[in-house]
Protein backbone atom coordinates (compact mmCIF):
# COMPACT_ATOMS: atom_id res chain seq x y z
CA UNK A 1 0.00 0.00 0.00
CA UNK A 2 1.51 3.14 -0.81
CA UNK A 3 1.87 5.77 1.90
CA UNK A 4 -0.09 8.85 2.18
CA UNK A 5 1.00 11.85 0.05
CA UNK A 6 1.55 14.14 3.31
CA UNK A 7 3.88 11.13 4.93
CA UNK A 8 6.58 11.58 2.23
CA UNK A 9 7.96 14.90 2.83
CA UNK A 10 8.40 13.94 6.80
CA UNK A 11 10.06 10.76 5.59
CA UNK A 12 12.38 12.74 3.51
CA UNK A 13 12.93 15.18 5.95
CA UNK A 14 13.92 12.44 8.73
CA UNK A 15 15.76 10.50 6.31
CA UNK A 16 18.21 13.50 5.53
CA UNK A 17 18.04 14.53 9.42
CA UNK A 18 19.62 11.04 10.02
CA UNK A 19 21.96 10.95 7.27
CA UNK A 20 23.52 14.47 8.71
CA UNK A 21 23.65 13.16 11.89
CA UNK A 22 24.89 9.53 11.14
CA UNK A 23 27.66 11.90 8.72
CA UNK A 24 28.93 13.70 11.79
CA UNK A 25 28.94 11.11 13.37
CA UNK A 26 31.27 9.36 11.21
CA UNK A 27 33.80 12.15 10.19
CA UNK A 28 33.96 12.45 14.68
CA UNK A 29 35.06 9.17 15.14
CA UNK A 30 37.64 8.99 11.91
CA UNK A 31 39.81 11.67 13.36
CA UNK A 32 42.19 9.26 14.85
CA UNK A 33 43.27 8.41 11.24
CA UNK A 34 45.49 11.56 11.45
CA UNK A 35 46.96 10.99 14.07
CA UNK A 36 50.65 10.32 13.38
CA UNK A 37 51.42 9.10 17.17
CA UNK A 38 48.78 6.53 17.64
CA UNK A 39 47.25 3.66 14.82
CA UNK A 40 43.52 3.32 14.61
CA UNK A 41 41.85 -0.06 15.62
CA UNK A 42 40.75 -0.16 12.27
CA UNK A 43 44.23 0.16 10.50
CA UNK A 44 45.80 -2.36 13.48
CA UNK A 45 42.92 -4.85 12.44
CA UNK A 46 44.75 -4.86 8.52
CA UNK A 47 48.39 -4.97 9.61
CA UNK A 48 50.59 -6.17 8.35
CA UNK A 49 50.95 -4.04 4.76
CA UNK A 50 53.04 -4.40 2.38
CA UNK A 51 52.22 -0.36 1.70
CA UNK A 52 50.65 0.86 5.02
CA UNK A 53 51.67 4.53 4.42
CA UNK A 54 49.23 4.32 0.96
CA UNK A 55 47.04 2.74 2.89
CA UNK A 56 46.53 4.78 5.20
CA UNK A 57 47.28 7.71 2.38
CA UNK A 58 43.67 6.37 0.57
CA UNK A 59 41.97 5.88 4.04
CA UNK A 60 42.50 10.13 4.88
CA UNK A 61 41.24 10.93 1.13
CA UNK A 62 38.54 8.64 1.97
CA UNK A 63 37.60 10.26 5.24
CA UNK A 64 37.61 13.91 3.63
CA UNK A 65 36.37 13.05 0.86
CA UNK A 66 32.98 11.49 2.31
CA UNK A 67 32.89 14.21 5.22
CA UNK A 68 32.17 17.06 2.06
CA UNK A 69 30.41 14.86 -0.09
CA UNK A 70 27.60 13.44 1.94
CA UNK A 71 26.80 16.66 3.66
CA UNK A 72 27.14 18.42 -0.15
CA UNK A 73 24.70 15.56 -1.13
CA UNK A 74 22.20 16.47 1.23
CA UNK A 75 22.22 20.14 0.13
CA UNK A 76 22.21 19.26 -3.57
CA UNK A 77 18.97 17.42 -3.52
CA UNK A 78 17.20 20.05 -1.30
CA UNK A 79 14.65 21.84 -3.27
CA UNK A 80 14.60 24.71 -0.90
CA UNK A 81 18.80 25.26 -1.68
CA UNK A 82 17.48 24.36 -5.54
CA UNK A 83 14.74 26.93 -5.44
CA UNK A 84 16.77 30.42 -3.79
CA UNK A 85 19.93 29.09 -4.56
CA UNK A 86 20.44 27.99 -8.18
CA UNK A 87 24.14 28.93 -8.88
CA UNK A 88 25.06 27.70 -5.63
CA UNK A 89 23.45 24.15 -6.64
CA UNK A 90 25.20 24.25 -10.16
CA UNK A 91 28.74 24.85 -8.32
CA UNK A 92 28.18 22.83 -5.20
CA UNK A 93 27.63 19.80 -7.65
CA UNK A 94 30.68 20.14 -9.65
CA UNK A 95 32.83 20.31 -6.70
CA UNK A 96 30.96 17.31 -4.71
CA UNK A 97 31.16 15.60 -8.16
CA UNK A 98 34.93 16.18 -8.36
CA UNK A 99 35.37 14.87 -4.98
CA UNK A 100 33.15 11.78 -5.69
CA UNK A 101 35.18 10.77 -8.96
CA UNK A 102 38.26 12.39 -8.17
CA UNK A 103 38.58 11.18 -4.35
CA UNK A 104 35.67 8.94 -2.99
CA UNK A 105 35.33 6.35 -5.48
CA UNK A 106 38.80 5.70 -6.19
CA UNK A 107 40.35 5.60 -2.82
CA UNK A 108 37.51 3.69 -1.86
CA UNK A 109 38.03 0.88 -4.57
CA UNK A 110 41.54 0.72 -3.34
CA UNK A 111 40.25 0.41 0.45
CA UNK A 112 37.76 -2.39 -0.97
CA UNK A 113 40.82 -5.04 -1.79
CA UNK A 114 41.75 -5.12 1.99
CA UNK A 115 37.39 -5.10 3.18
CA UNK A 116 37.11 -7.57 6.48
CA UNK A 117 35.03 -10.96 4.57
CA UNK A 118 37.18 -12.02 1.66
CA UNK A 119 35.68 -11.29 -1.95
CA UNK A 120 32.33 -10.91 -0.41
CA UNK A 121 33.15 -8.00 1.34
CA UNK A 122 35.39 -6.66 -1.65
CA UNK A 123 32.55 -7.01 -4.33
CA UNK A 124 29.95 -5.46 -2.02
CA UNK A 125 32.37 -2.17 -1.69
CA UNK A 126 32.58 -2.04 -5.15
CA UNK A 127 29.65 -2.39 -6.14
CA UNK A 128 28.59 0.89 -4.16
CA UNK A 129 31.44 2.47 -5.47
CA UNK A 130 30.45 1.52 -8.69
CA UNK A 131 27.02 2.52 -8.76
CA UNK A 132 27.97 5.69 -6.80
CA UNK A 133 30.35 6.83 -9.67
CA UNK A 134 27.99 5.90 -12.05
CA UNK A 135 25.38 8.21 -10.49
CA UNK A 136 27.86 10.84 -10.74
CA UNK A 137 29.32 10.75 -14.04
CA UNK A 138 25.37 10.59 -15.27
CA UNK A 139 24.03 13.25 -12.59
CA UNK A 140 26.13 15.73 -14.42
CA UNK A 141 25.69 14.25 -18.01
CA UNK A 142 21.62 14.70 -17.65
CA UNK A 143 22.06 18.01 -16.25
CA UNK A 144 24.60 19.41 -19.17
CA UNK A 145 21.46 17.83 -21.41
CA UNK A 146 18.99 19.68 -19.22
CA UNK A 147 17.05 16.51 -18.59
CA UNK A 148 16.48 17.67 -14.69
CA UNK A 149 14.22 15.10 -13.63
CA UNK A 150 16.80 12.79 -14.16
CA UNK A 151 19.44 14.38 -13.02
CA UNK A 152 17.51 14.46 -9.91
CA UNK A 153 17.34 10.54 -9.88
CA UNK A 154 21.02 10.06 -10.42
CA UNK A 155 22.01 11.76 -7.67
CA UNK A 156 19.67 10.60 -5.31
CA UNK A 157 21.60 7.35 -6.02
CA UNK A 158 24.68 8.80 -5.52
CA UNK A 159 23.22 9.86 -2.33
CA UNK A 160 21.68 6.79 -1.24
CA UNK A 161 25.04 4.73 -1.76
CA UNK A 162 26.56 7.43 0.46
CA UNK A 163 24.26 6.53 2.80
CA UNK A 164 24.74 3.31 3.36
CA UNK A 165 28.25 3.99 5.27
CA UNK A 166 25.62 5.30 7.82
CA UNK A 167 23.15 2.32 7.72
CA UNK A 168 25.17 -0.41 7.51
CA UNK A 169 27.10 0.88 10.76
CA UNK A 170 23.65 0.41 12.40
CA UNK A 171 23.24 -1.97 11.26
CA UNK A 172 26.32 -3.29 12.81
CA UNK A 173 25.50 -2.23 15.91
CA UNK A 174 22.17 -4.16 16.23
CA UNK A 175 23.61 -7.30 15.16
CA UNK A 176 26.25 -7.04 17.80
CA UNK A 177 23.63 -6.46 20.35
CA UNK A 178 22.08 -9.85 19.16
CA UNK A 179 24.99 -11.55 19.30
CA UNK A 180 25.05 -12.29 15.72
CA UNK A 181 27.76 -14.39 14.03
CA UNK A 182 30.27 -11.99 13.00
CA UNK A 183 30.95 -12.43 9.29
CA UNK A 184 27.24 -12.92 8.46
CA UNK A 185 26.80 -9.72 10.24
CA UNK A 186 29.13 -7.79 7.71
CA UNK A 187 28.31 -9.04 4.88
CA UNK A 188 24.32 -8.90 5.65
CA UNK A 189 25.07 -4.99 6.61
CA UNK A 190 26.92 -4.12 3.49
CA UNK A 191 24.76 -6.35 0.81
CA UNK A 192 21.14 -4.87 1.85
CA UNK A 193 22.10 -1.31 2.71
CA UNK A 194 23.38 -1.50 -1.35
CA UNK A 195 20.99 -2.97 -3.02
CA UNK A 196 18.22 -1.75 -0.72
CA UNK A 197 19.29 2.09 -1.67
CA UNK A 198 19.46 1.19 -4.97
CA UNK A 199 16.31 -0.30 -5.34
CA UNK A 200 14.62 2.11 -2.92
CA UNK A 201 15.45 5.32 -4.82
CA UNK A 202 14.05 3.46 -8.72
CA UNK A 203 10.56 2.94 -6.96
CA UNK A 204 10.40 6.03 -4.84
CA UNK A 205 11.76 8.18 -7.98
CA UNK A 206 9.22 6.48 -10.31
CA UNK A 207 6.38 6.42 -7.97
CA UNK A 208 7.09 10.66 -7.70
CA UNK A 209 8.69 11.57 -10.48
CA UNK A 210 10.19 15.37 -9.66
CA UNK A 211 8.87 18.16 -12.28
CA UNK A 212 11.42 21.10 -11.47
CA UNK A 213 10.41 23.84 -13.18
CA UNK A 214 13.25 25.11 -15.64
CA UNK A 215 14.02 28.53 -13.90
CA UNK A 216 16.00 26.43 -10.56
CA UNK A 217 18.76 25.70 -13.65
CA UNK A 218 18.61 27.47 -16.37
CA UNK A 219 17.37 28.90 -19.15
CA UNK A 220 14.94 27.23 -21.20
CA UNK A 221 16.79 26.80 -25.09
CA UNK A 222 14.22 28.91 -26.14
CA UNK A 223 15.58 31.97 -24.07
CA UNK A 224 19.16 31.69 -25.11
CA UNK A 225 17.88 32.42 -28.77
CA UNK A 226 15.11 35.08 -28.28
CA UNK A 227 12.95 36.87 -30.99
CA UNK A 228 14.48 40.22 -32.34
CA UNK A 229 11.62 40.77 -32.99
CA UNK A 230 10.07 40.37 -29.47
CA UNK A 231 11.01 42.84 -26.06
CA UNK A 232 14.05 41.29 -24.01
CA UNK A 233 12.10 40.22 -20.58
CA UNK A 234 13.92 41.11 -17.73
CA UNK A 235 14.48 39.29 -14.33
CA UNK A 236 13.97 36.02 -15.15
CA UNK A 237 16.18 33.22 -13.06
CA UNK A 238 19.28 32.01 -13.99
Amino acid sequence: MRPPRRLTPALRALFLLAMAAGSAAITWSSLVYFDADEYAPFVLEKLPLAREALFVFALQVHVVAAAFALPGCLMLVSTTVLRRAPRFHRWLGRLVGAAVVFALAPSGFYLSAFAKGGLASTLGFVATGAIMLLGMVQGVRTARARRFADHRRWVWHVLAQMSVAVTSRAMLFAFDAAGADETVAYLVSLWLPVAGSALAVEVFTRKNPLHLPWRNHAPPAAALDPDPRQPVLRGAAG
